[in-house]
């Protein structure tokens, strides 16, 4: 009886990692950067500053998440060589959480790639595009990894403030789904107060 028990288990996990394998794998194609636009005329210095994540979709993003997404805050610091020092604030397990990275700017304006990409093994290539700013109110960035042998994109809806109109709310959602995006994929976060403020 142990034996078919542990014959059991061992089934079992063997389609729950199938499950998993699958739901990875079935990712909505990156689509090409051709089809991403880029923020024509890019004034780096009026891009930097504090940000706040209102609106994420992505092809690994699931609507399900959305009432337990919670609002986070990026910080652009412009360095003397055109790069960025970005800096995220998460609320995580009742703690502030940091994630800092730098992003190296390419040869178009308001492209960047990761910089010091070697400290992360798993990632082969990683693009930023701003693809749409006022500067002021809102912005829209796009943001594609390759990690391992899946490619990985997602469409950030940044605000200046906790809350956007919502025509720009509008404009966020037809942006993502011209990139081949559902609404099963496209969620918007909930404000909070704690941490993402400093």
């Amino acid at each position: 009886m142990t034996l078919g028990v542990l014959w059991l288990v061992l089934t079992l996990l063997g389609v729950l990692q199938t499950q998993a394998q699958d739901s990875t794998l079935n990712l909505i194609p990156s689509p090409s950067l051709r089809k991403v636009p880029l923020q024509s005329d890019f004034q780096p210095a009026q891009f930097q500053g504090r940000w706040y994540v209102v609106g994420l979709a992505g092809n690994a993003v699931h609507k399900a998440d959305e009432g337990r997404f919670l609002m986070y805050s990026t910080t652009y610091d412009l360095k003397e060589d055109g790069s960025y020092n970005v800096t995220s604030i998460l609320f995580r397990d009742q703690r502030c959480d940091y994630w800092i990275r730098t992003f190296i700017p390419k040869s178009r304006p308001g492209q960047f790639s990761l910089g010091n990409i070697r400290s992360y093994p798993e990632i082969k290539s990683y693009t930023v595009r701003v693809t749409a700013t006022d500067y002021n109110q809102f912005a829209m960035v796009f943001f594609r990894k390759t990690s391992g042998n899946k490619q990985y994109f997602k469409v950030t809806l940044y605000g200046r403030t906790k809350e956007l109109p919502p025509e720009v709310k509008e404009r966020f959602v037809s942006f993502a789904k011209s990139l081949g995006l559902t609404d099963d994929h496209i969620i918007f976060s909930v404000p909070i107060d704690q941490c993402i403020d400093n």
